[in-house]
């Protein structure tokens, strides 16, 4: 992948938001600043003790500096996915030993969504490997909506890309919020995936918009990219009009069999900055620090924390990869201080 150093042109100047006017969107900000590329890639560069000091003023401005939201992600439809994602195992296009399976039943995503719920999460995402769902596909993935709300927790689903009129459907059946990340910066983003194109994400993004339903979306770093990628990417979130609600910042997992399992390792300072930036451009929203938390350890998370990171995928696995056990969730959370966001009675 591309490591060149030369400034991405702005957001302005390279894809555009397309929501479509059916439903009142959810707002974060009236009148959010615009972000150039350079702009992000010079807070990127801040010494690292200023860096958190810009990121803790406003994180302490809009939100409560100790509280944690706990998210829990299941995987209802795994593998089989035709796009080629060069980060993903559970595509068709890698050998990486995952199989694909049918979708969950009702009853066995209940059980799950009791087990987030009485273990603290208070937001329930799931996840299908589809390119986009067909219509018989969504209609159950509806029911499982409808599941989840009944349990008093919010719902999110990350299911490939969507029509306005599916986004529609979703919103009826109570979705809370719909995840699709951007992945990285414009420019980058065919040396990761060639089967979709970057537009094809914002369209999705503008359909969930134009439906009501909250904005999800973020990216992934240490997928060798260098630092005005990331800025691209951060710019790319915080020049959607409004800024996403949620945005996880994923640290690549390297799985054996896809593209990007060799990549060298991300210098774990550098995705703290990474966060804290999110932070600062997105400062009212639900920063996630996501994939990758088992790889880069305690000290790493807890700087992320400081640098306004107020939301965990929480539970023993992120879909097919790995993620720290609750009880060492919990433990650390203590230990810092922390207090989490709990789930509707």
């Amino acid at each position: 992948m591309t490591t060149d150093t030369t400034l991405l042109p702005s957001t302005e100047q390279t894809l555009h938001f397309h929501a479509p006017r059916k439903a009142a969107a959810p707002s974060v900000e009236a009148h959010q600043q615009a972000w150039s590329v350079a702009e992000v890639q010079a807070l990127l560069g801040l010494p690292l003790p200023e860096l958190m000091h810009r990121a803790q003023t406003v994180h302490r401005e809009h939100h409560d500096p100790t509280e944690m939201e706990l998210a829990t992600l299941l995987s209802i439809k795994t593998g089989g996915c035709p796009e080629d994602c060069g980060y993903c195992p559970q595509s068709v296009h890698h050998e990486t030993g995952v199989e694909a399976t049918k979708m969950m039943t009702p009853e066995a995503v209940r059980e799950a969504v009791l087990g987030a719920k009485a273990a603290g999460a208070s937001r329930f995402c799931m996840g299908a490997a589809w390119r986009a769902p067909n219509d018989r596909d969504l209609e159950k993935v509806e029911e499982l909506v409808r599941v989840i709300k009944d349990e008093g927790l919010e719902a999110c689903c990350t299911l490939g890309m969507l029509t306005g009129d599916q986004a529609q459907r979703l919103k009826g059946a109570g979705l809370d919020y719909y995840n699709h990340n951007l992945d990285t910066a414009p420019e980058l983003y065919g040396d990761i995936i060639t089967t979709r194109d970057y537009q094809d994400r914002l369209d999705t993004l503008g359909h969930v918009r134009g439906a009501g339903i909250h904005v999800c979306s973020g990216g992934i770093v240490g997928m060798g990219e260098s630092r005005t990628g990331r800025a691209g990417l951060i710019a790319q979130l915080a020049n959607l009009a409004p800024y996403p609600e949620s945005v996880p910042i994923n640290h690549l997992v390297k799985v054996p069999g896809t593209p990007l399992a060799d990549e060298p390792d991300l210098d774990p300072l550098e995705f703290v900055r990474t966060v804290a930036v999110a932070r600062i451009t997105m400062p009212k929203a639900k920063v996630r620090l996501s994939a990758g938390r088992r790889q880069m350890g305690e000290s790493t998370q807890v700087l992320c924390f400081l640098a306004g990171a107020n939301s965990i995928f929480y539970g023993d696995k992120l879909l097919v990869t790995g993620n720290p056990d609750v009880e060492a969730d919990q433990d650390l959370l203590t230990r810092v201080g922390m207090h989490t966001t709990r789930a509707h009675a």
